[in-house]
């Protein structure tokens, strides 16, 4: 039996409400000076509080050493298995700003990057320019004409754009474009098997047109592209766990993922306050609640350790207005860890905490690495946060006799 036939077995509907709220890239490392990571740096007393009164603990979003993308550690905090479901980046962003993705398509996630005279990748971001340019820079190279497949080009938020084919025979077997670090090129983009070279055609021949169009634009000057990917249906939420389910996200590729796996997803304004003030008006109307937070992964990524400290003071500061509509799961946690001393995601294990009346609670009186680390829900894959979500929310049947 497989871990959601268990689930689909065991769980009930119930009048009970759960609140999953993820700050993106939470985890983080020590800093030379005084050895605290960025949560551990933050003044954070009413997640404390909440740490004293729950239960804690470290996920691992895939496996001991693997450092996962931002789909792969969602979907597991869902409770997919990111290895079965392994769903491209470029689908998210398409769904996530509301594209209607065809049976032919094929998506890709792009960035806008900055390349010097010689081809090297100088800023994977482009500076992070402003969504409105973002969206100008797309209109330019939607007017790209392609052998074989109609072109979209999509616009999502800052640097990031959703690129869609569409044609008969594209395969998302393909290799990416971005080199994932500055002071390399653009890489081609390569077909994995005979039955994707149409499509690696296609991909190569967009990226040297966009290279031409760009030449002349800055700092956009170039594109790089990742996640691959054609429209799956995997199991809904509401399927498996009959939860009524809805998801509050500002940036576009988390409302797609929501959107994906059968959520909700509700118009909301563009800060964590603004999220929050969309939980609390329609706190009514749904059990299950997905909150997601970007600002402290963007400044990890940033390598920014000041502004990821504020970040996470800033949620923390929110939390009574959410503590307030008493929940009766709580959980607070990242999808994966972003310590701005690597300026990317990581593969170290992410900050759990879980606060519920039925909390068998721990030793722990802050909300920490360390202090999760010797947590009473120990080391654990993040797949498994659902079934303790529905648990200590008393939505789970016994199993057996």
């Amino acid at each position: 039996m497989s871990n959601f036939e268990l689930m689909k077995s065991l769980a009930i509907s119930t009048p009970s409400k759960i609140v999953l709220l993820v700050m993106d890239g939470l985890g983080g490392l020590p800093r030379p000076q005084d050895g605290k990571t960025e949560l551990e740096a933050a003044r954070t007393p009413n997640m404390d509080a909440l740490a004293a009164e729950g239960v804690c603990g470290l996920t691992d979003p895939m496996a001991p050493g693997i450092t996962p993308g931002s789909g792969p550690s969602h979907l597991a905090l869902f409770g997919y298995d990111p290895v079965v479901y392994d769903i491209g980046r470029g689908v998210l962003e398409a769904l996530g700003v509301g594209f209607d993705l065809q049976q032919n398509d094929l998506a890709a996630r792009g960035n806008f990057c900055t390349v010097d005279d010689g081809g090297l990748v100088t800023d994977r971001r482009a500076g992070r320019i402003a969504s409105e340019k973002s969206a100008e820079v797309c209109r330019k190279l939607a007017q790209i004409e392609l052998e074989g497949a109609q072109l979209f080009v999509l616009p999502v938020k800052e640097h990031r754009f959703a690129l869609v084919f569409r044609g008969e025979g594209l395969s998302d077997e393909l290799t990416e474009s971005d080199p994932q670090r500055t002071g390399l090129p653009a890489a081609p983009v390569r077909a994995l098997s005979p039955a994707a070279q149409k499509a690696a055609r296609v991909a190569n021949e967009f990226v040297e047109k966009a290279r031409s169009a760009l030449q002349d634009v800055q700092p956009a000057n170039m594109v790089l592209l990742r996640g691959f990917s054609r429209h799956p249906h995997p199991p809904t939420v509401e399927e498996i766990y009959k939860l009524k389910p809805a998801a509050i996200a500002a940036y576009p590729m988390y409302r797609g993922l929501a959107k994906l796996v059968g959520m909700d997803v509700l118009e909301t304004g563009s800060t964590p306050e603004d999220e929050v003030a969309t939980l609390v008006r329609r706190y009514a109307d749904f059990d299950f609640f997905f909150l997601h937070i970007k600002p402290t992964d963007s400044a990890g990524e940033d390598g920014d350790f000041a502004r990821k400290v504020a970040a996470i003071e800033a949620v923390d500061a929110l939390l009574p207005r959410i503590t307030a509509l008493q929940p009766d799961v709580l959980i607070i946690t990242g999808d994966h860890s972003t310590p701005a001393a690597l300026k990317n995601h990581s593969w170290h294990p992410v900050p759990f905490l879980l606060h519920s009346p039925w909390c068998r609670t721990d030793a722990a009186i802050e909300f920490s690495e360390r202090a999760c680390l010797g947590g009473g829900l120990g080391r654990f894959r993040a797949t498994d946060a659902m079934p303790l979500a529905m648990a200590h929310a008393l939505k789970l049947e016994k199993y057996g006799a």
